[in-house]
This record gives C-alpha cells, structure tokens and sequence, in this order.
C-alpha cells in the first residue's frame, strides 16, 4: 500500500496561515473566505444556521411518530440541552463581536448582526414547534400509554394532600423568597436556573412587590404523585400552588415562570503563568456571563415581562415566549422510565471475534499480537475492549509504562480507576488531562488532581492548543526483555458510560511503527520536543492540514487524468474553508466526493459548475454519530484513516489531533462497509440541498435504519475461538 507520508510529501504545497486567532476561539471560524481562490462568492453556509439546522433534525426525530415515544420524549430533551448550550456558547459569541463592534463580514457575506437576527429567527421558530410537540402529541401520547404528566388543578384530593406534606418537608426548607424593593435590589439569576416571578399584593396597604423565587435545581424536576410512578407534576407547579405559604399576609396576584441563559463560554489566557489557575478563576466568572436569552410563558404579563427585560438588559429579539413548561431538557426522567415496550430494543454490545476464547478472560495482548483489531462502539464491547486493555496493563507484572490522552471520562471511571492502580504498583503512567474541554474543565481538574496524587504524572497539554487525539500507548518487558508497544487510537473518548450511545471507532494494534509514532507523539506532549514527522499519524497542528489538502489534491490530479479517484468521509463538522475549496476544486475536475455530516457543513453540494460531484447526507438515530473517517481512491490504492479530528479550523490549527493510516485488511474492510452503507439509496437519512437546506430522503418502499443495520450485521459476524 502506498505510505501515507509519501503521498503528503509528494504533493503538500505549503502554504501560510491566513488567519489569525478569532476573538471567540473555539466559537467562531474565519469571518472572510480565501482570497484568490478563483471559486464564485456565495459558495459558504453560515455555520451557526447550520447548527441550528442540525436541531432541526433531532426536531424530526422527536416528531417523528414511527420512533417510539420514550425515544421521541428523549429527542425533544437532547434538542432543548443542545440549544441551551447554542446560546451559551456560539449565540454568545455573536453577542460579543456586536458589542466589541467587530464590523467584518462572515464567509456568507453577513454582518454580526445579520447573523444574530438570522439565527433568532430560526431559533424562534425551533422553540415553539417544540413546545407545540410536547403539548400536542407528546403529553397525550404519554397519556395514551398510562404516563400521566399533570398540572395541580388535575390531581386528586389525596395526591394533593401528598404534594403538600413532600413540600412541607422537602421543598419549603430550601426555598428563598428574594423581594425586589428599593432595599432589596433585582437579584442575581444564574444561568439556566428555573425561577418564578411572582407578584403578591398588601391587602391593607394596597401596595404590590414583586418578588422571585428559585426552583430547587437539586431536587427532582417531576415528583411521582403514585407509588406505580405512572401519574407526575412539575416541582415549579408545586411550589405555585404553595406559594402563600412563602408570603404570608400577603395575597399572590400573579406568577410565572421564566429562565435565563447567559454567556458561559469560557477564555482563558494562555499566556497565564498557570493555565490550570487561570481556568480556575475562569470558572469561577462563568456563572457571571451576559444573558444572551430570556424564556418565559406565553401569558407572563407585560408589567412582569418588562420589569424582566428591563433587570437583565435583554433585547426583545432574546425573548422567547414559549408554552410552557419551560427548560424540558428535564424530560429526560420521563424518557428514563421503566417501560422497555416504548423504547428502542435493546442493544448488548459484544466482544469481537477475535477476542473471544472459549472460557475466561482474554489475552487482550497476545489477540493484539496476533492482529490489529477494529472496534465499533457502541456495537463493540467498550468494556471488553478499549477498557480491558488499561484494565489488563494495570494489573500485569509485564507493563512497564501506560500512557493516555484524557479529554472527557464520566464521573465513576473504570479507566482512571485502572491507571491509579497501574501508578500505586510502581508502574510508570503518563495522562495527558486536558482542562480545556468545554463543560468539563471542573471534572478534568478534579481527575488530573486525583490522579496526581496517586502518583501519576499528568500534564496539560501544550500552551495554546487543546489536547483533543484519542490515544492511549502500553509498553510491555516481554521475553529476553525486549519492549513491545500496544496502542490503542480512537476516534471518541475514554468513556465507558458514552461507550454506550456514541459511535466511535477505534483500532488495538501492536504494529511497531505505530507504536513508535504514538510513543513520540506523547513524548511531544509531556517534553520539550519539536517532532513533527510521523510514518502512520497526520498529527494537527504540524501536518494534519497539508496532509488532507495533499490527498484531495491527488484525487483531483488523478480525476483529470482519467484515473481512480473519490473521496469519502464521515465526520461530525465540516466547515474550514480552504479545504472546503479543496473540495469544490476536486469536484470541478470530477472526483466523486459523498460526505456523511451529523452537524454543522458549509459547503454547498451539487451546485452546477462548483460542486456537481459531491453528495451530502445526515445520518442521526438512537446512537449519536461520532467517528471520523476518511476514505481517499488513491489510484485504486485506498488510503484509510481514522481518528478524532473534524474538518474545523479549530481541529486543523488550534488543538492537538490525530489521524490514523488503517492497513489491517479486515479492519479496512470494515470501515468500507461502514461508508458504504451510508450512502445506500434505502438508508433513512437527511440528504443536503443545493442552497443549504436538509431534506429527509424519501422511499418508495420502507427506510432500512442505518444502526439497526449495521447492528444487525455486527452481530452476525461468527465466533473465532483461538
């Protein structure tokens, strides 16, 4: 097969980083395309918009009335979590380039202010077919099949009487009554905290207060009002009905509820003498961000809605008037109920064939030995695999040293549990903790700390980058004391409890020369070293770039001259503009190119004269698609890789990844039969228009769901007994 590095070497054209760092890293890609590119204006989607068209498809989902229902309550609570986390991060970000007064156009030709409005407009219409879902068909379908989510004018005399005694005893304790008075200022509301707004009047003096109460965030969002857990209300519709008891002598003439989400995007400076202080301190301001958008119900009063925009400064276009109830994120209890009959089958995940043995634990090293083995999770085993390797290394005399990139893990870690082990037997163990992983910082400190103190050696990452690869090495004495590398390079996280519903790729191998690649590669992360040259790795931000703009090259060199060409690839965001334009001018000289994009793409497929060629499609389902994959023809010399890098400029330029040169047959074979799949003309999926829009694929006959396939054919790959 054709090296990797060779085809890099032999048609990379280095070229200079065109962009400097945007304000909002992370956030926001380049604000203008690439100049000189020769390719028509108008060729880029806005990536935000596509974001949120993303949701629009996990809408679907929850709409759709062929999924079952638990699973659609489970989808609309993943797509109100994903908006929230929309606003807190990239709604915020467009927020503060208006403030900061940047005045440069967007890829798309849009100023800021453009894009927010385009953005609201859709977020806006999102929201409310949600909350038209959940109180048109999902309440009522939950009512059909004896689950029962009430409101207190609805409860029986005896429930009552059981919500009254579960919030004299549970919930009045932890409640706060903050007035709002010239002694009392408008108080503090935190970000994505449930409140009510409540208006009480004096009797005698005919004055009226507004106060605000906070809705317990550690207690139950829906209590039980039965013991067969079939019949449940809110815990704001609770404290409604006591609200007299909080104002006594005081009559409650109106309340309602409302939510704000407020900037939670997190900069830290990466010239701070102490990153891991600095984040921190970080930490420590997020709850203190801008609101960036404020829910409340449909009826709240014009006097209590102004006094709330007014307070938190909020624009009109930030208002979200939604029927309630408000943040149904929290639905995801109802979807955990105990009714398998409403949920999709379950799936037991499964050890691959070739570690199996008749009886007894594996030899996860001697299978490793024997060949290189691809896992599918969540159709592999994670804890038969992925897991068992650490696990194995950590309690084997032979393991020298273990070393692992940490970028998220879950808070009971076998993973981790296993490296303080391996560290407590003298064992040397390298883990690589990045505390720069959004919405994780705190966890990650807290496990970089732990793990220290177990005598682990654990480094940050590099200054200016996050650690993002996927990558865990064992080295091993095994006879006449020679050392042998086992590797293992993913394309998801060391998480056992994500292992579950994420579909990631991975592949255990104990190929020296990727072992060497791997060991210098974090040998770069915890020294001082300047390697950049990698046998089997495209290693971002050294050679990742060139190395992709290299192999789209080739295929377009090959196209015109009339040999195999075709690119195909699987991955969660495309949207880095130069090699989109890649893309383009591999299509304009006929290179088959078909994209599988779960979330944000700005290219524009089969635009006469620019992108012809290309086909993109959106696959989602009951397991979220997470791996990465590429697939290039090369001349009828396929080159696979796999790994954890996106087409983002932040993947290619600002963090460490890592991508993978596949050679095993069967593991090459596998991931062909991945890609090819999901361009079937039966597979459900949203397929991409010309102009940016997504339309779900239509069948003469019944859609084949794409993870039921594959799971199907999974499982019926038969048993290797060796």
């Amino acid at each position: 097969m054709t090296d990797l590095i060779q085809v890099v070497q032999a048609d990379s054209e280095p070229e200079p980083r065109r962009y400097a760092d945007d304000t909002a890293e992370e956030v926001e890609e380049p604000s203008t395309p690439p100049r000189d590119s020769g390719l028509p204006a108008g060729r880029f989607g806005d990536r935000n918009a596509s974001w949120l068209d993303f949701n629009d498809r996990v809408l679907q989902l929850a709409e759709d009335p062929s999924v079952p229902l638990l699973e659609r309550v489970r989808f609309a609570a993943i797509f109100a979590r994903n908006l929230d986390e929309f606003f807190m991060v990239r709604v915020a970000a467009l927020q503060s380039r208006l403030a900061t007064g940047v005045t440069t156009r967007s890829a798309t030709g849009q100023t800021t202010r453009e894009r927010l409005e385009e953005v609201s407009a859709k977020a806006h219409r999102l929201c409310e077919r949600h909350a038209v879902l959940f109180a048109d068909h999902l309440r009522p379908e939950l009512k059909k099949q004896g689950v029962r989510l009430l409101r207190w004018d609805h409860l029986g005399k005896p429930e009552r009487k059981r919500m009254r005694e579960l919030f004299a005893d549970r919930i009045l304790p932890v409640l706060t009554p903050l007035a709002v008075d010239p002694a009392h200022p408008f108080p503090y509301i935190s970000g994505l905290s449930l409140n009510l707004a409540v208006v009480v009047r004096d009797e005698e003096s005919g004055g009226e207060h507004f106060a605000r109460v906070k809705v317990p965030p550690l207690l139950p969002r829906y209590l039980a009002t039965d013991a067969e857990r079939t019949r449940f209300i809110s815990i704001e519709d609770v404290i409604t009905a006591q609200l007299p008891e909080l104002f006594p002598g005081l009559k409650v003439q109106e309340s309602w509820a409302f939510r704000v989400t407020r900037n939670e995007d997190l900069e830290v400076d990466d010239d701070a003498d102490n990153v891991l202080q600095a984040i921190e301190r970080g930490l420590s301001r997020r709850r203190f961000g801008n609101p960036v958008r404020l829910e409340v119900e449909a009826d709240t009063s014009d006097r209590v809605l102004s006094l709330l925009v007014r307070e938190l400064d909020i624009t009109e276009r930030e208002v979200y008037r939604l029927t309630g109830p408000l943040d149904l994120a929290a639905l995801w209890m109802i979807a955990d109920l105990d009714r398998p009959e409403l949920r999709y089958p379950e799936l037991a995940p499964e050890t691959p064939p070739a570690l199996r043995t008749g009886e007894g634990t594996p030899d996860i090293f001697a299978a490793m030995r024997r060949s290189d083995v691809l896992v599918h999770h969540p159709y592999d085993s994670f804890g038969t695999t992925v897991q068992a390797l650490i696990e194995q290394a950590a309690a084997d005399p032979a393991t020298q040293a273990i070393k692992l990139s940490l970028y998220r893990t879950s808070g009971d870690s076998p993973i981790v549990d296993a490296l303080i082990e391996a560290a407590r037997a003298g064992k040397q163990v390298l883990v690589v903790v990045e505390i720069k992983a959004r919405f994780d910082e705190k966890a990650n400190i807290r496990w970089g700390r732990k793990l220290e103190q177990a005598g682990c050696h654990v480094v940050y990452g590099l200054v200016g980058l996050k650690t993002h690869c996927k990558l865990a090495l064992v080295v091993r004495s095994e006879g006449d004391s020679v050392l042998r590398r086992y590797v293992h390079v993913g394309t998801g996280n060391y998480h056992h409890k994500t292992a579950r519903v994420y579909e990631d790729f991975g592949l255990l191998t104990a190929n020296p020369a990727i072992g060497a690649d791997v060991a210098d590669l974090f040998n770069h992360l915890s020294g001082y070293t300047k390697h950049s040259s990698y046998t089997n790795l495209l290693v971002a931000p050294d050679s990742m770039r060139e190395g992709l703009t290299a192999l789209i090259r080739k295929e377009a060199k090959n196209a015109a001259r009339g040999r195999p060409a075709g690119i195909r690839v699987k991955l969660n965001s495309l949207v880095d503009l130069e090699l989109i334009d890649e893309l383009y001018r591999a299509s304009r000289r006929g290179v088959p190119i078909d994209l599988l994009v779960r979330g944000m793409c700005a290219l524009r497929p089969g635009v006469p004269g620019l992108s012809e060629t290309i086909r993109v499609r959106s696959i989602l389902g009951r397991f979220l698609e997470h791996s990465r994959v590429y697939r290039f023809t090369n001349d009828g010399d396929p080159i696979l890789l796999i790994g954890s890098a996106d087409i983002m400029e932040r993947n290619l330029d600002r963090r460490v990844e890592a991508l993978l040169s596949v050679t095993d047959p069967a593991a090459r074979a596998r991931l062909d039969d991945a890609l090819d799949l999901g361009f079937h003309d039966d597979i459900d999926c949203w397929e991409q228009q010309p102009d940016g829009s997504w339309r779900r694929r239509s069948h003469d006959g019944p859609a084949v769901d794409y993870q039921q396939l594959l799971a199907r054919r999974h499982h019926a790959i038969p048993d290797v007994v060796g």
